[in-house]
């Protein structure tokens, strides 16, 4: 049975509309395009359910008919997300006040897909972390209220299961995955006390062991909790506001790793600077970090937190890897130009290097073939659109908004982890009449006076550093230490500055060159020729000297003393000669 094709959803201003994937990039008959403009819109997590908001009310439809499942009458809902198992939507609103009812109305719905029912209204203000967060099977759901974690069993939130007393919980991140569910929770500071990140598996929060790991550590304003897929592992960025030391703008950022085996360490990555992007791969097993001040760094490491394979430098601030974990593709979007670089991970080959100027939203397609990149509105206002790419580098479909339209928000279709299984990757190009948009590489500017000149390494404005396989005894050659790899490349750039050096002084040669007269006569003896190097080389140091002292120069003891020795000197190269 060939697998489904997936669909691509795109709100815009000219409303909402379902557009079938890749080959065919063809609007799907089976969803009626919403003229009016779209507020919110999302797929249930296995794709069979869609759901959007027009101003009006709240749509759930199925995918592959089109056939309307509920609507809900909730005009001014601007957030909408569905349970792992579709059984309910909940629905957010901003949160309003009247001098009829100072205490407002609960803004946060969950509403049963069953019956159409309301089976719980929560006040929530903060539209961050709106959402309760389910277990994949349901059996519990967790939402942060008052620095607390409230805990509801089997969808029943008329009780509170339990709770998780802590200090003040101001982060929490539940583990994907089937049961036992754990949960991080990150505790910020006060008073001198160090930020901490603490693992727990539900419903074991009591006790001071009942923690399956704890990291503490201080310059931390928030942080970013990411499990892997396996639920075995958090990586916790860590953030300050402000850099003490002045070097960057962006605050400080700090990457720690946390197991529920208990281990924990801090990710040491070799360049300073902000880290832009942490992402896991979905086997679990490996991460990849963008770090660094420009231009960035990206390592991919195994969870020893060791490197495996370090990507240079380059114009980057992200990373994706593709649903099934065999590309990964590092990107530079925002204030970069949209440079792409998909890499092969298994064999850490290059496949393509395509550019998508002015992007502001990458995803891959859960068939781990396509991706879609899109410049929407209110990022940028002019230019938007998108399009969608095969791995290789080549555009199979684009489409521009026209200029008195905006393009909000593209978004695909999910499928069941398994639905797509992996492909052998491909590094020829894959045919299309849009062809590719493969990145030239673009000419540093150089000042007039370097122009006519071969470029050395001191005339380029950053160091690059080329991808390096950091496994031990890659390729059957022994891995260079940092310091070395460093000695290496400074001498490199000396010995190019030299030959640049000698290119610029030497004169044009003579048509008929005259026999060198001053040439050292050589007696065959190489003890008596070093000899006589070393007398010339200490008479030359006497006579700058001589020099210095007839300029006015006060001579040190020891300088004098080398200057009464010339005579002897002398005699010893005299002998010396008259022996040849």
């Amino acid at each position: 049975m060939a697998p489904p094709i997936p669909h691509l959803a795109v709100r815009g201003s000219d409303g909402t509309l379902l557009l079938c994937g890749p080959p065919s990039c063809q609007e799907s008959s089976a969803f009626q395009r919403d003229e009016r403009q779209g507020k919110y819109m999302t797929f249930s997590s296995d794709g069979a359910l869609f759901a959007w908001c027009n101003g009006s009310q709240v749509s759930v439809i199925k995918v592959s008919t089109g056939d309307l499942v509920k609507s809900f009458d909730l005009p001014k809902t601007t957030a909408l997300e569905f349970s792992p198992l579709n059984k309910v939507l909940a629905t957010w609103q901003q949160y309003t006040k009247t001098q009829d009812n100072p205490q407002g109305e609960a803004n946060l719905q969950l509403l049963d897909l069953q019956t159409g029912a309301c089976i719980k209204a929560f006040y929530q203000k903060k539209v961050t972390g709106w959402c309760p967060s389910w277990a994949d099977d349901e059996s519990i759901a967790v939402r942060n209220v008052n620095n607390e974690l409230h805990f509801f069993e089997n969808n029943n939130f008329e009780t509170i299961a339990n709770k998780l007393h802590l200090q003040k919980v101001s982060e929490f991140a539940l583990s994907p995955g089937s049961q036992p569910s754990k949960i991080a929770v990150y505790v910020p500071g006060s008073k001198g006390a160090p930020s901490f990140v603490r693992l727990y598996q539900y419903p074991n929060f009591g006790g001071p062991t009942s923690a399956l790991a704890n990291k503490s550590f201080f310059k931390a304003d928030r942080v970013t909790m990411l499990w892997n897929k396996k639920a075995t592992a958090v990586l916790v960025t860590a953030s300050t506001e402000v850099d003490k030391t002045g070097a960057s703008y962006y605050g400080e950022q700090t990457l720690h790793y946390v197991a529920t085996n208990g281990e924990s360490a801090v990710v040491q990555l070799p360049k300073n600077g902000p880290i832009y992007d942490v992402s896991w791969n979905p086997n679990s097993s490996e991460f990849c970090v963008v770090y660094g001040f420009m231009p960035a760094k990206a390592t991919v490491f195994n969870h020893k937190c060791e490197s495996v394979f370090d990507f240079g430098t380059g114009p980057r601030n992200a990373a994706f890897y593709s649903p099934q974990g065999h590309i990964l593709v590092l990107a530079g979007f925002g204030n970069l130009r949209g440079q792409m670089e998909v890499w092969d991970v298994k064999k850490y080959k290059q496949v393509s290097k395509p550019q998508a100027e002015d992007t502001t939203h990458f995803s891959w397609c859960p068939d781990g073939e396509h991706i879609v990149t899109s410049t929407c509105s209110p990022r940028l206002r002019v230019s938007n659109g998108y399009k969608i790419w095969h791995y290789t580098g080549t555009v199979l479909y684009k489409h521009e908004t026209p200029s008195n339209k905006e393009l909000w928000e593209v978004l695909w279709q999910r499928f069941p982890t398994g639905t797509f299984p992996e492909k052998a990757v491909k590094y020829q190009a894959a045919p299309s009449e849009l062809g590719s948009t493969e990145a030239k590489p673009a000419q540093a500017y150089r000042p007039p006076a370097l122009r006519n000149k071969p470029q050395s390494a001191i005339s380029k404005l950053h160091e690059e550093e080329p991808p390096q396989n950091m496994k031990p005894g890659a390729a059957g050659e022994k891995q260079m230490s940092k310091a070395a790899l460093k000695n290496q490349k400074r001498r490199e750039a000396k010995k190019a500055a030299k030959q640049e050096n000698k290119s610029d002084e030497a004169p044009p040669p003579a048509a008929d060159p005259a026999p060198d007269s001053h040439v050292t006569p050589s007696c065959g003896d190489p003890e008596t020729d070093k000899k006589i190097k070393n007398l010339k080389k200490k008479l030359k140091a006497i006579d700058e000297l001589k020099a210095q002292q007839a300029a006015g120069k006060v001579m040190q003891k020891n300088q004098l003393e080398k200057m009464q020795k010339e005579a002897q000197l002398l005699k010893e190269l005299e002998d010396l000669e008259l022996g040849l």
